[in-house]
């Protein structure tokens, strides 16, 4: 399984604290350090849709002032690849092939438990 965020954020904390707690291996990805492509964003959008993926709450999205940009899907897509700290966090990527996206602690204890 793999694990994909930035160490500072709230949500990838809890996430890798979860799987910690539950003695559940993973790799961790940080986009600072090793951004990913557009291809793997693409299987990402392919999975969960880019509404899912495209974080229109965080400090980024707010910074580049994107909400004046009234962004379509294939802007929101453009926008991923070229930044991504504007993806949700974290996104994790299970062995099945399955995405999940963000940190909500019941569905975590319903897929990973």
């Amino acid at each position: 399984m793999k694990v994909y965020g930035i160490k500072t954020c709230g949500s990838v904390k809890k996430a890798l604290k979860f799987f910690k707690d539950q003695g559940i291996e993973y790799e961790f990805h940080d986009f600072k350090k090793e951004p990913v492509g557009c291809e793997k964003i693409d299987e990402w959008i392919n999975k969960v849709g880019i509404d899912v993926l495209f974080n229109s709450r965080g400090t980024k999205y707010r910074t580049l002032k994107l909400k004046e940009l009234n962004l379509d899907d294939k802007g929101k897509r453009e926008w991923l690849c070229k930044e991504n700290l504007l993806i949700k966090r974290p996104v994790v990527e299970q062995d099945s092939g399955d995405v999940v996206v963000g940190f909500d602690e019941d569905k975590y204890k319903e897929i990973f438990a």
